[in-house]
């Protein structure tokens, strides 16, 4: 794959972690890049209505983020998951010394301190399920997808 064809698809992996429009992998979905600019849940979760690049509609239906809860869920339960299976292999477990209590102690700073970033990817991640990326978004300028 050549330089140029790259530029025109942009990385699916890419596109998500940067918290982009899942129809053109272009256009931000927040209006502030750093969700730790302001500690406000109207900050953190403020939106553009639609995508700045391709016009894609982020909000599908009313109520439509309820099921970012679930999404953030899941996310949460592999970040701890995960951040047991490193504890695990660099410290190691024991009940003993209370090294599953300093685990459970440092799982929950790092949920608290990163919970803003979890918020927005779960909507990141939940919009990815119903807006595929189309490449031809240009020549459907007019359109905008629901589904």
């Amino acid at each position: 794959m050549s330089k140029t064809e790259r530029k025109m698809h942009p990385s699916f992996l890419w596109s998500m972690l940067t918290m982009r429009c899942p129809r053109c992998r272009r256009g931000d979905m927040f209006k502030h890049s750093n969700a730790y600019k302001k500690l406000k849940l109207s900050y953190i979760l403020d939106m553009y209505d639609s995508c700045p690049v391709c016009h894609q509609k982020f909000d599908l239906e009313p109520g439509f983020w309820y099921g970012t809860g679930y999404v953030s869920y899941f996310l949460l339960f592999l970040f701890s998951v995960i951040t047991f299976i490193a504890w695990w292999i660099i410290i190691g477990i024991s009940y003993d010394d209370n090294r599953v209590l300093y685990w459970l102690l440092v799982n929950g700073v790092l949920i608290v301190i990163l919970q803003p970033w979890f918020m927005r990817f779960s909507r990141v991640v939940y919009l990815n399920f119903f807006v595929k990326y189309n490449a031809n978004y240009k020549e459907e300028e007019g359109k905008t997808f629901d589904y």
